[in-house]
């Protein structure tokens, strides 16, 4: 008991002549030992990797994980050291909505069977992302975490032991220096030699932690880079997916509800989506030629623009590329970079759209656009 409790009046002690040397120091009233430049630059170099790494950590953990209260809940499971549960995603969830639906629909009918084939490709989806998450989970976020939560914790004990240990030595400055009898003298140069020991010895440990930083950088380089490789094998599942679930609809309800939006790019240069100018029509290039008057003959017999009605969906906007005189009252004429907005309707050329700009109502040709969403 007697050696607990001087132990502790000693520590006590020894806590307090650091703080008045620290607050000395802060009123300019101390000297204080300089860390050598090599020694500083590293230090800031290190608190510099663990800002940096702190924030791409929190935002990559967004990313992978948007649901706040979802992130809250794995950060339970991990401080319990306990598996954190498997969790449908929107897709796979998206991806059963519709199957269940399409049983109450009935699978026969073509609502309900389109149902089962979006339903299947959204859960494979959902597959995909689970994949992603879980491979940069383990290759990407967990080295960052594990560099947080260990090595920058020892660096951060051992420099602050470092700081101990240099205020330990300019107070046995500042004893010498205030020391007048020999016998004071003595004493106060043999503290001071054992504390200069003992800081040099902590600033060198401190030193060779701090340049183990290099190492760091370049575990996470590889990291980042298996990172971005799962996200690309990610994205081209995606990819795959769909243009395999574009085909399969296709094949299977093309002859039924065709893609007005889908045009011939050989024929028309417009895709379903929306897509980039190109260098000749930044050039200025002249605009496409007009496409030839409809041949066919429903709609040049029974189509009268002024009883065209739109659609309830499939309109879309649509921004225009060029300026465009109308031929005939059919027609609507067009300003460059005017948006307006287009449908079809059954019976139509694949060359032209109903385009509307407030009253104004007429055709227009599918060339002179851009497809907006």
């Amino acid at each position: 008991m007697d050696f607990n409790v001087k132990k502790l009046a000693s520590d006590a002690g020894v806590f307090f002549t650091r703080a008045v040397q620290y607050t000395e120091e802060k009123l300019g009233q101390a000297e204080k030992t300089e860390l050598d430049a090599h020694l500083e630059n590293l230090i800031a170099r290190a608190d510099c990797t663990k800002n940096w790494t702190e924030k791409i950590f929190r935002q990559t953990e967004v990313l992978l994980q948007p649901n706040p209260s979802a992130r809250i809940e794995e950060f339970f499971y991990e401080k319990l050291d306990r598996k954190i549960p498997s969790r449908t995603t929107n897709a796979e969830l998206l991806g059963q909505y519709m199957q269940d639906a399409a049983k109450e629909f009935g699978a026969g009918t073509p609502y309900g069977s389109t149902l089962i084939t979006v339903g299947e490709f959204q859960r494979r989806l959902g597959g995909a992302e689970r994949e992603f998450l879980q491979m940069s989970a383990i290759n990407f976020l967990t080295p960052l975490r594990n560099f947080l939560e260990g090595d920058w914790k020892t660096i951060s004990k051992e420099r602050r032991l470092l700081e101990n240990r240099r205020l330990d030595l300019d107070v046995c400055k500042a004893r010498l220096k205030k020391a007048k009898l020999a016998e004071a003298k003595a004493a106060a140069e043999h503290e001071l030699r054992v504390a200069q020991t003992e800081f040099d010895r902590q600033a060198e440990v401190t030193r060779l932690l701090l340049e183990g930083i290099s190492s760091t950088h370049v575990n996470h380089l590889r990291c980042l880079h298996e990172f971005v490789e799962a996200q690309a094998a990610y994205y081209a599942q995606c990819h795959k997916h769909m243009q395999d679930l574009q085909k399969e609809l296709s094949s299977a309800n093309g002859d039924t509800f065709p893609n007005a939006f889908a045009v011939n790019a050989s024929t028309s240069g417009v895709t379903a989506g929306p897509s980039p100018l190109s260098t000749d029509t930044l050039t200025g290039a002249s605009p496409p030629s007009r496409p030839p008057n409809p041949s066919n003959a429903l709609e040049s017999s029974t189509l009268k623009i002024e009883e065209v009605k739109p659609p309830a969906t499939g309109t879309r906007k649509a921004k225009v590329l060029y300026d465009y005189d109308a031929a005939d009252t059919s027609e609507l004429s067009l300003l460059a970079d005017e948006l307006i907005t287009v449908y079809t309707v059954p019976g139509m050329d694949p060359d032209w759209l109903i385009g509307e700009r407030g009253n104004q109502k007429g055709k227009v040709p599918v060339t002179y656009l851009e497809l907006l969403s």
